[in-house]
């Protein structure tokens, strides 16, 4: 089959590539790389405006006074110059309903083109778009990335890029979009729950990873124990990264002899891997039911990660608390407690991490992902 993935969150698509590509077919990837994680593509539309420090704050000016985004009417241009390039594809799948990052009516014109000169559509639920924040908003979980801003409306500024969706534009590329495809894949918990009475889903596969590249490496907890918190400060409030940073400094001021504590803002990914690799301890995020790619990827390696690790994950996997990784709950104590359980219990530590590892292999091994994604597409 001949394959385009357009866009591209943390890996995913990569990932995927990487596993169909094992199985022999052909496929490109058309990205903005997203954003500061700067990801190899094979195809960039990514704007020079946004790539320079004095353009892109001249357009953050222009979106103030004029409300016009000159970044979005770059990455519109600069895709449609590729289109008469993009054409012959069995399957274009998208990384998300606003997978071109540009004003909704253009990109439902650029849309129009690109479906019409490939045969199927599939879309990506594993971001924010219309579906999931609406379901957040009618709170219909315990809790979710959008529980800081239903606590504290205040917050709303912080939350524009989520709350755009509930917007009559992207209102109505969501459904432009959904009547176009041929149906939505859910790519972990978070977004399988709120798509499940949606009935154009298709059910969730799970992030693909490639282990044949991700080496697990056995933890020495001889010494200290390392603990790492990258920080991206645009997601700090949704991913709840204040309640880690409050149990971090109890424990540091409690464990001083025992742990290496290491905290980061904004790396760029090939960074952020670079001092991952030392930590034993890796805290991802608080507001989840299941893990993201910087967890998954860090429990590939051996990592014990602080992550989505819900009830209905367990029961979804068939998985026993505290095994593969650590359910983090907006609960300074408990994280507190957490933490301390493993400081104290180093064999534990270890026990976690080749259990995580044997977890990400029989779960998410990247060609056994990328099979489930043909079968979608095929049946």
């Amino acid at each position: 089959m001949k394959i385009l993935l357009l866009g591209e969150y943390s890996r995913l698509h990569s990932s995927l590539k990487e596993g169909l590509v094992k199985l022999g077919h052909e496929v490109t990837i058309v990205s903005s790389g997203d954003g500061m994680k700067q990801f190899k593509t094979d195809i960039n539309f990514n704007s020079k405006i946004k790539a320079n420090f004095i353009l892109n704050k001249l357009n953050s000016l222009c979106i103030r006074f004029f409300n016009i985004d000159c970044i979005k009417l770059e990455n519109a241009h600069r895709f449609k110059k590729l289109l008469p390039n993009l054409k012959g594809f069995d399957v274009v799948q998208l990384i998300n309903e606003d997978a071109l990052f540009i004003k909704p009516n253009k990109q439902i014109n650029l849309l129009k083109q690109l479906i019409s000169q490939n045969k199927k559509l599939y879309v990506l639920c594993c971001g924010d778009d219309f579906t999931t924040v609406n379901y957040y908003l009618n709170e219909k979980v315990k809790y979710s990335i959008l529980t800081p801003y239903l606590k504290d409306k205040s917050l709303k500024d912080r939350f524009v890029f989520s709350l755009k969706y509930t917007t009559e534009p992207y209102k109505k590329l969501h459904e432009f979009v959904k009547s176009k495809s041929y149906g939505t894949i859910a790519s972990d918990l978070d977004y399988h729950l709120p798509m499940l009475e949606e009935p154009e889903y298709l059910g969730l596969i799970p992030n693909p990873i490639n282990i044949d590249k991700i080496n697990f490496v056995e933890l020495k907890t001889g010494t200290k124990i390392n603990i790492f918190l990258g920080i991206n400060t645009h997601s700090k409030i949704k991913k709840g990264v204040i309640f880690f940073e409050k149990a971090l400094s109890i424990i540091q001021d409690k464990y001083p002899e025992k742990v290496t504590i290491k905290i980061t803002e904004n790396l760029p990914y090939s960074d952020y891997i670079k001092i991952y690799n030392e930590a034993h301890i890796l805290l991802d995020q608080v507001y989840a039911y299941d893990q993201g790619y910087n967890a998954l990827e860090a429990m590939a390696k051996g990592k014990v990660v602080f992550t989505g690790a819900e009830q209905e994950w367990l029961d979804y996997y068939n998985l026993k608390e505290d095994t593969i990784a650590i359910n983090a709950l907006p609960d300074v104590d408990y994280l507190v407690k957490k933490l301390e359980w493993l400081i104290l219990n180093p064999e534990e530590i270890n026990n976690i991490s080749k259990n995580a590892r044997v977890f990400i292999e029989r779960e998410h091994d990247y060609k056994t992902s990328a099979k489930k994604y043909l079968d979608v597409w095929t049946n």
